[in-house]
């Protein structure tokens, strides 16, 4: 059976409706929040009287995102992180946002927000999280022999992905797209669900033609690169954390302190040498005392962001423009400027003050 590449399939579509609603009133809530009393003594980075000190997140075995980068640089203190499980992609980590399993999204595609926010669902993105780095590796590959060289001879054909309805849909159809295939015949290129960190192996072994590598899948050879990200966009902010309407209310200062902490170690990691920041994540991962393998860290080339992790119109302006064109919202639904705010990343003011 075909899986057609629409970027969001109905079920999942109606949770982040709920989750994603009143950006505006959210933020208007910010505002009106900035006097609530603290619950734990303690202040935030700007003095503001800090709800709560423990923040719940997702994590991914064997990396070390931003977030766990600024805890371990101090940058959250005295919040503390509490590894509540593990990300399996954006969409995922958004309905646990939503749930209030978690109090951040995990990393989520900017493109999949954009789509969310256009259907008035509360949520805003509050700090960049990755981008496209032309240096990094990571692309879309096929086997060493294979047939595959071209968007068209991928009719027919299947590509693996670890969700739905992302990041790796939408650049699989934008690549087909500029390949000069037709709705039909994009539609007849089937995209198979593997999980994380299964795409080597399903490629490997013949159950896809196509397959998402990094680093020591790529070293291992017998692959050869197809596409990536930043040859067709270029180095754009890709990707984002995404924070609930429910706890931006309830705690707009604990918000503030882990929001400036992502931006503020994402400077840390563009000041400092690419080996600096994998003995870093070397030392995080070991002290996490979780059964993980390091390999991957060899292989990190920056996350491509912006400084301070600010976002601004054209981060989300190329995507609205990109489901515009391809039918998934009407012209004007949307503006860049209600999809995300800064309001909540002071970054740049404390690297000033230092």
């Amino acid at each position: 059976m075909l899986m057609h590449l629409s970027i969001y399939k109905k079920p999942f579509h109606i949770l982040l409706y709920l989750f994603f609603g009143g950006v505006l009133l959210l933020l208007n809530g910010c505002t009106k929040n900035t006097e609530i009393g603290s619950a734990t003594g303690e202040l935030n980075v700007v003095g503001k009287p800090l709800e709560t000190l423990s923040f719940n997140y997702l994590g991914s075995p064997g990396t070390v995102t931003p977030l766990e980068l600024a805890e371990d640089l101090g940058y959250l203190a005295p919040v503390k992180l509490n590894y509540v499980g593990i990300a399996t992609g954006g969409p995922q980590g958004l309905q646990a946002a939503l749930t209030g399993d978690v109090d951040i999204s995990s990393t989520s595609f900017v493109g999949s927000i954009v789509n969310i926010v256009a259907s008035n669902a509360p949520v805003v993105a509050v700090v960049a999280a990755y981008g496209s780095p032309p240096d990094d590796n990571k692309g879309y590959y096929v086997l060493e022999g294979s047939p595959i060289k071209q968007q068209r001879d991928l009719i027919g054909k299947k590509v693996a992905v670890n969700i739905l309805g992302a990041q790796a849909e939408v650049m699989l159809k934008e690549w087909l797209k500029r390949g000069g295939l037709t709705a039909s015949e994009i539609n007849q290129v089937t995209m198979v669900v593997v999980p994380p960190g299964s795409g080597e192996q399903a490629l490997r072994q013949g159950h896809v033609d196509v397959a998402a590598l990094t680093g020591p899948a790529i070293d291992r050879g017998g692959v050869r690169i197809l596409y990536r990200d930043w040859e067709m966009f270029g180095n754009k902010t890709l990707g984002g954390y995404a924070m609930s309407k429910r706890y931006l209310e309830k705690n707009p200062h604990t918000a503030q302190q882990v929001v400036t902490g992502i931006g503020r170690a994402l400077d840390w990691a563009n000041a400092h040498s690419r080996e600096e920041v994998i003995a870093r994540f070397e030392q995080i991962v070991l002290k996490r005392q979780r059964p993980e393998n390091t390999e991957a860290l060899q292989y990190w080339y920056g996350w491509g962001v912006a400084d301070g992790g600010k976002l601004k119109d054209e981060d989300f302006q190329i995507w609205i423009d990109w489901l515009v064109n391809d039918g998934q919202l009407k012209a004007g639904q949307v503006q860049a400027s209600q999809v995300y705010r800064n309001d909540y990343n002071v970054a740049d003011t404390i690297k000033k003050a230092h």
